[in-house]
This record gives structure tokens, C-alpha cells and sequence, in this order.
């Protein structure tokens, strides 16, 4: 069970040099690299992992990286064989689209991670999570950021109208 309270208060990373194959778009059971590097951050008392591969952070561990450049640009890596890109990955980018988000897709290093305005991680079972810390390097002054926050809003508001129409649609059959 995921504990409520680090959406508040954001959670820290660690990154690691990215050492898995090159078809990583592919889902396979090969995750024991993702397994020993989500391992590795909680033994150094992180939430997650972002690896680094070629000087850029590609992904999580078990998520999808994204940096906030300012009020309205968001950059996270491109889908390529690089990233499992993941469904909440592209919900994401199109609701912030339709809400007039920037979303860059492009790869970003740990220097432009440390130097963003926020920082945020997405996944099926986490949404999406504030990252407040990479490395032991505070992000935001060390706390969930307002873009964040107003991120999170508008991606549980989708869901649940989604939830919403899908239950409407269930009891109707």
C-alpha cells in the first residue's frame, strides 16, 4: 500500500549509470536490473531511482522522469527504445497539451534535472509523484512545487471523470 502523505511532501532519487539493454521500450521479464537499482535506492533511503545513460536521465526504475523548465514547459525524454513509456505517460502528455503545457520531448542530464524549477516522476500505481530531492540535491526548495501540484490536480481530475463515465457505462450494461 502507498503511503498518501509523499504526495505532500514529495519524495528523494538517486541516480545510477543505466547498465540495461537497448531495447528497454520492450517489457520483458528481464527487470532485474530495475529491480537491483530500486533495490539500491532503498538502501540509500530514496523512493527511486532515474538512470543515466549517455550523460541523459532516461527513466525510473519503475517510472517515468519529467522536469518542469518553467510555468509552462515540461521536458521528459523522448519514447524511444530507451523508455517503457507507459500509458500514464501519454495520458499525461495529452492533458497537459489540452491545458496548454509545453511538453518537450527530448533527453535531459542530471545538470538540467538539478537546475529545473520542479521536478516529478509518473507511473500506473503512483500517478504522479513530486520528486523533491535528486542525489541529495534539493529540488524546489525541498518541497512538492505549485506546477506540480497543479499537475497532480488536473491528471485526478481526469481520472476520476474517466472512472466516473466508465462506472456510468458498466451499470448501464
Amino acid at each position: 500500500m502507498i503511503n498518501k502523505k509523499i504526495y505532500k511532501k514529495g519524495v528523494k532519487i538517486i541516480t545510477i549509470p543505466d547498465l540495461r539493454w537497448l531495447r528497454r521500450d520492450i517489457k520483458t521479464t528481464g527487470l532485474l536490473p530495475n529491480i537491483l537499482s530500486k533495490q539500491l535506492a532503498v538502501e540509500k533511503k530514496a523512493f527511486e531511482s532515474w538512470f543515466i545513460d549517455g550523460g541523459n536521465i532516461t527513466e525510473g526504475s519503475a517510472s517515468n522522469a519529467w522536469i518542469i523548465k518553467n510555468l509552462n514547459t515540461i521536458v521528459t525524454h523522448p519514447a524511444n527504445n530507451k523508455i517503457l513509456k507507459g500509458v500514464t505517460r501519454d495520458t499525461l502528455i495529452k492533458i497537459l497539451k489540452k491545458n496548454n503545457f509545453n511538453v518537450i520531448e527530448k533527453p535531459f542530464n542530471l545538470i538540467e534535472a538539478k537546475n529545473a524549477k520542479e521536478t516529478f516522476l509518473t507511473s500506473s500505481t503512483l500517478s504522479v509523484l513530486p520528486v523533491i530531492k535528486i542525489d541529495n540535491y534539493n529540488i524546489s526548495n525541498g518541497k512538492p512545487g505549485n506546477i506540480t501540484k497543479k499537475i497532480m490536480h488536473l491528471y485526478n481530475n481526469y481520472i476520476d471523470k474517466n472512472n466516473t463515465s466508465l462506472s456510468k457505462e458498466l451499470k448501464i450494461a
